[in-house]
This record gives C-alpha cells, structure tokens and sequence, in this order.
C-alpha cells in the first residue's frame, strides 16, 4: 500500500519553517490489481467524448476517423452473439483493430479516450505502451493475457517500440488478444509499417512488425496542433527560494533536489511510478539540470507521463526543461519519447508557473 507523502518536518519543531514533504521518502508498492485498476484513461482525457471531439473541415479525415470510431464502438458494444452485424469492416478474428496515426496535437489521444468511454470504462484496458509490457513483467505473459482477455477492448496509447524484446512480446500479446476476440486501439505517431525502423535491421525483428502492422486497420488523423504551440514548451526555470515557499504551503506538494529524485527512480521500478505519485498535487524540483545518461533519462520520461496523466503541475528551479536531453539523446531512437516529454514537461511547468505567480495563502 502507499500512502499520500508525509511532512518530515514539523514547522512547530525547532522553529523551522515548514517545508513540503520528499517523494525520495516513498516506497510505493503496486500490486498486480493495482496494475490493472490503473489500466483506465487518465484524468486528463476523463471528460473526452465522441460530441466533444472538434474535427477541422480543413482536414477531412478527423471527421472520417471519428465516423469510423463510432461505428467501431457499437461494434465491440455490441453482445457476442450480435456481433458482425458491420459486415466486412470486422477483422477476421471477429474484432476491430484500429490504429491512429497522426502528428502531435491532432486529437488522437482524445478519439481513444472517447473510444474507450464509449465501450465502457468497465470492459476496456486503457495504457501506454510501457504500461502494458510492465504488467506483463508483474504478472506473466500468461496471467496478462487472461485479465486483459476479459475486456472488450483494449487501447494502447502512444506505440512504440524501443527494442526487439519488447516488440515480439508486445505482438505476441496482441495475437494472443485479437484471437481471443479483443478488439484493440492504438495511437502512434507512426504507421505501422515504419515502427523501429532505424533502431534494428534483425530480420525476426522485421517480421514481428509486419506481422503486428498486418492486424490493425490504419485512420489517418491530419491536421494542425490544436495547442498552435511548438513541439518543446521553453518554460522559465522559478527561483530556488520560491519553489520551496510555494511547496510548503501545500499539503499535497512534494519538494526534492533533481539529482534526488533522479537516484530515488531507479530504485523503483517503472510501474509503480504512478503509485509512487498517489495523493501529489504539485511536485516541486531544485538544481534541475541536463540528463546526460540515457537509462536516468527514460525514467524521467515514464515519470513525467504519469505526471502528465494525473494533470500535477510541476515547479522547477535550476535550469528548468530546457537543455533537458542531449542533443543526441533528441537525434536517437528515443526522440520521440523525449520530445513528448518535453512538450508535457512544459506544459506542467507552466501550470506550476501560474500556481507560484498567486500569493501564498497563510496558515
């Protein structure tokens, strides 16, 4: 069990002015019914809806992809006996598969989110990409299958691939689902057919793509960034000083040096990074500064997903998102992990910007 973090530091003690609670003092435990209750759009996304979805006229295939969302979700809602009633739109497993593709800020996680409210929180597993192969590192490939078996659908949020292991485990997963009648979900920045291309050349590494691409009907999603914001949000850095008053007057706030959190990441393991998070309504870091280590860098891109996904503001001092990731690490493999971290960083920080520019409120 974890709780929400505890003060260390009593202000009436000592005559020391309080200060926020360490998220390095938490040891979350996840079970694996844990895992799976986590599998539910974020809070972010709680109110998405098929009638809150703005296609653009510009671009005619957000209102295509919505019409075929809709029709997809009274496919799966539909009673196991009445299914196929659709015609020869199904997968051949009994089941829609559909994967988004589209650039960033073009309504993909919306349309999922919407998807899976649609269907029913109740009979859909909604996560990221590392949020499944993580449960499956919790439960075992065969346990995973069978919670997941019972769902009408699943929805992967964001597909990637970021080495071979994970892209034969994930398809396999996928076979084994589609199979069993699981209609799945998916979004991506990239068809597909074009997933780990530039990362490995192995040939069973190509097959288990084309096999994976091979199972999902593909809606093109255009059109511009809603948020008509550059990928990376440059949000000024706060002063140390400022960081730490705002935290402390929270109770809900966490305060920690950069370098601790960072240290304090890799000794819990990535999935219960969100329970590390249970009961943070703002987390606050001193002395941020750039990550050079690719290993610490992916954990703070998990870390700041599961941010992102509860919608907690962050408040930076130091040198702030910017300078973040090497130049290489944003030339990589990873890159399009990383830039979407920016990009949620910054938006998180700005949030904390707004929160620290309102006076502090006594007591």
């Amino acid at each position: 069990m974890t709780s929400a973090p505890t003060h260390p530091t009593d202000p009436a003690v000592d005559g020391h002015a309080p200060r926020a609670a360490s998220l390095t003092a938490v040891r979350p435990a996840a079970s694996p019914q844990r895992l799976l209750a986590d599998l539910v759009p974020p809070r972010h996304f709680a109110q998405a809806r098929f009638a809150t979805y703005r296609a653009n006229p510009a671009f005619p295939s957000q209102a295509a992809t919505l019409a075929r969302l809709e029709e997809a979700a009274q496919e799966i809602a539909a009673p196991p006996r009445a299914r196929g009633l659709f015609g020869g739109r199904r997968r051949a497993a009994g089941a829609p598969a559909v994967y988004l593709d589209g650039g960033f800020g073009v309504g993909k996680t919306h349309l999922l989110a919407s998807l899976a409210h649609a269907v029913g929180v109740e009979h859909t597993a909604y996560g990221t990409f590392v949020e499944y192969t993580n449960l499956v590192g919790a439960l075992g490939f065969l346990p995973t299958v069978d919670a997941l078996a019972a769902k009408k659908l699943v929805c992967i949020d964001e597909f990637e691939l970021d080495d071979a292991g994970d892209t034969t485990l994930m398809s396999r997963l996928l076979r084994e689902l589609t199979d069993r009648g699981v209609a799945m979900a998916a979004t991506s920045n990239t068809l597909p057919e074009a997933l780990g291309e530039g990362r490995f050349a192995a040939e069973d590494f190509l097959r288990e793509i084309q096999a994976l691409a091979a199972r999902f009907e593909v809606l093109r999603v255009d059109g511009d960034d809603y948020r008509h914001r550059a990928v990376v949000t440059d949000s000024e850095p706060l002063p140390a000083d400022v960081v730490a008053a705002v935290a402390a007057a929270r109770p809900d706030a966490t305060l920690d040096t950069f370098e601790g959190l960072l240290d304090h990441l890799g000794g819990v393991h990535p999935s219960r990074y969100g329970a590390l998070l249970d009961g943070v309504g703002l987390l606050a870091l001193t002395d941020v500064r750039p990550v050079t280590r690719q290993e610490v860098a992916l954990r703070l891109v998990v870390l700041v997903d599961r941010l992102y996904d509860r919608d907690v503001p962050v408040l930076l001092a130091g040198a702030g998102e910017k300078g973040l990731f090497t130049d290489e690490m944003l030339r990589g493999g990873y890159r399009k992990k990383y830039f979407r971290a920016l990009s949620r960083l910054g938006a998180l920080a700005e949030d904390g910007r707004a929160l620290a520019s309102r006076p502090l409120e006594a007591g």
